[in-house]
């Protein structure tokens, strides 16, 4: 029987893949949150339902990295 090498620890490059999911989820919600807003707005025949949205996602979305990124971090 061979002998198998010991694998690297890969952690920089887990920690960037980790990185790139927590990107793609913060655009997904943003993008999430102006789509809510704009079928909110053409329902009601309000003009405010876009911008309240699509702010509300971007602090959501901000809180999701920083707990996120402090997880990553411990």
């Amino acid at each position: 029987m061979s002998r198998q090498k010991p694998r690297k620890d890969n952690k920089g490059l887990r920690t960037a893949a980790k990185l790139s999911g927590i990107a793609i989820q913060m655009g997904a919600t943003i993008y999430l949150g102006n789509l809510l807003g704009t079928w909110l707005d053409g329902k009601f025949d309000k003009t405010f339902w876009e911008t309240t949205c699509t702010l509300l996602a971007i602090f959501l979305s901000m809180y999701s990295v920083i707990k996120q990124a402090n997880q990553l971090n411990q």
